[in-house]
């Protein structure tokens, strides 16, 4: 897989995001079946849990543009090592990607990881086989 294009994008984004709180910029770049890049930066609120994580607008951005299958995924944040997805990042990627998908997380300094997500997100949520149709006790 040839990298080179989804950091440099997840990068570019990555200096859009809203951090006013924390400081904390992060940049998501995903690459769909289609071929598609779709990016996504952190944007924060005052009011917390109103907080979007950079890597669930870049999926949110490929839904809405008809896209739902994600090949790779890149991760830019300023930490050291690059920080990993939050939990509810990975169940979305999840969602959307499946077991296999190729997560390489990276960092200004030019520290990089590459993972599978499985890697990151070995026990995802998951609904029984049958749904969730009434329980009866």
């Amino acid at each position: 897989m040839k990298w080179d294009s989804l950091i440099e994008a997840a990068q570019l984004v990555r200096d859009r995001a809203y951090a006013p709180y924390s400081g904390f910029h992060v940049g998501a770049a995903v690459l769909m079946d289609s071929g598609e890049i779709h990016l996504g930066c952190n944007i924060e609120n005052r009011s917390f849990g109103g907080t979007i994580c950079a890597e669930r607008v870049a999926v949110g951005s490929a839904v809405a543009s008809g896209s739902q299958a994600i090949r790779a995924v890149v991760v830019i944040s300023e930490t050291e090592p690059p920080a990993a997805p939050c939990g509810l990042c990975l169940q979305v990627l999840t969602e959307f990607g499946g077991p296999d998908l190729p997560v390489v997380l990276i960092n200004p300094q030019g520290s990089r990881q590459e993972f599978v997500l499985a890697d990151l997100h070995p026990y995802p949520f998951q609904l029984p086989p049958q749904g969730l149709g009434r329980v009866s006790g």
